[in-house]
């Protein structure tokens, strides 16, 4: 139990912090919201599977991607090719030139479904492939990079490279992916019809669960040796390399399982929305993903949950409610917290937040006459030691 407390949950104040999220997302969001506005909210939480993913590896790995998208847009496509296949039964497209297929394979003179397409019947292979894919391209990636020690701002270029060509291949293949459009009107999943409002809340609730769940393993991986490690390659690199460390396949590893974090958020927002389409595999996207760990706090698994919700809330406010001036009012909003908050919303909590949690906090009692006529235990108190080095970290490691 109290290897849980302390290894999983993150103390007293990683419990209370979780269980406040909780709470929020599983009691007062559905009580407070209708149907549209939950579903909204449950939108926003698949992006941010994508920005815990970032904490792990930009955050604490160091390793800033800027190409998160792709992951995201990859697990999001291996849902909806299930779902379509679902709804292109050979009774719902009987007026299609050849049954039995997608509509925009059908619009595109494609007579028979792609050898690609064929184990998206299964439902169980389509779980597998959203985590799967994901994951061995983030090891294609990885190995190809890291291996090659390339970083810092080499890296983040390469993974924006990554995004566009993946974008800009979706769109060209419009027989096989659906083009600019994407894969839209998804209807049912295992004949459950996905698009009534109970199917919604069902989803959302999954949703959020799955979202909780890769907070748990990511704080689980951060109180580990695995994720000391991570810090001190963050700041001392090469002195970890040099300690003995293979830098490279812990790289490789957090960065695989920030893509299967995104991969999962892709998937959900698939079921949540119904459709996915290249808009959200491209540069931009991926760009707003990095904003939304850097909002909530890019060393926080909680902040950037409460980062992505506060972004795409104040997205949505101010453009029913400004249409001409939400693109200022957003960016004045991302200048403001990087210029006066920049470690983000986690920052703030730990800079103002606790001091004013401490208000409420009981007042010490006053000193007896017999302890202030005693002498003061400090003169018989040792020195306290400085504030471990990185070579302290390291060499308890080993």
């Amino acid at each position: 139990m109290n290897f849980a407390y302390e290894k999983i949950l993150g103390g007293r104040s990683g419990a209370i912090g979780l269980l406040i999220l909780g709470a929020l997302l599983l009691v007062v969001f559905p009580l407070l919201f209708d149907s549209f506005r939950l579903n909204l909210v449950g939108k926003y939480l698949t992006y941010a599977f994508v920005a815990i993913g970032l904490v792990l590896c930009w955050g604490y790995g160091g390793i800033l991607s800027l190409g998160q998208g792709v992951f995201f847009g990859l697990g999001g496509y291996c849902m909806a090719m299930f779902l379509k296949l679902e709804a292109s039964d050979p009774i719902s497209t009987k007026i299609q030139s050849t049954p039995g297929i997608p509509d925009f394979m059908d619009w595109n003179q494609i007579t028979e479904l792609p050898l690609m397409w064929q184990p998206f019947h299964s439902f169980s292979f389509t779980l597998l492939a959203v985590l799967a894919l994901p994951t061995l391209l983030a090891l294609i990636i990885g190995i190809a990079m890291f291996k090659r020690r390339v970083g810092d701002v080499y890296f983040s270029i390469v993974t924006q490279a990554i995004a566009a060509i993946l974008s800009i291949l979706i769109i060209g293949q419009q027989g096989l992916t659906g083009g600019v459009n994407g894969i839209t009107d998804l209807k049912t999943l295992m004949g459950w019809d996905i698009r009534t409002d109970a199917a919604k809340l069902i989803l959302y609730f999954i949703n959020a669960g799955l979202l909780l769940s890769c907070i748990l393993l990511g704080r689980i991986i951060l109180t580990s040796k695995l994720g000391r490690l991570l810090m001190a390659m963050r700041d001392k690199e090469e002195r970890v390399r040099f300690s003995g460390y293979d830098v490279a396949s812990f790289k490789i590893f957090v960065y695989c399982v920030a893509a299967m974090f995104s991969a999962i958020g892709g998937a959900m927002f698939t079921l949540q929305v119904g459709f996915m389409s290249p808009s959200f595999v491209g540069i931009v996207p991926s760009i707003e993903m990095v904003i939304y760990a850097a909002v909530g706090g890019r060393m926080s698994l909680l902040g950037a949950v409460y980062g992505t919700l506060l972004v795409n809330f104040g997205k949505t406010y101010f453009s029913e409610t400004f249409p001409e001036l939400w693109l200022f009012l957003m960016g004045g909003l991302f200048i403001g917290v990087v210029v006066y908050f920049p470690n983000g919303l986690a920052g703030l909590y730990e800079s103002h937040g606790k001091k004013w949690l401490s208000v409420f906090k009981r007042r010490p009692a006053l000193p007896t006459q017999a302890a202030v006529s005693a002498p003061s235990a400090k003169s018989h108190m040792v020195k306290p030691a400085s504030e471990p080095t990185l070579g302290d970290t390291l060499e308890v490691l080993k």
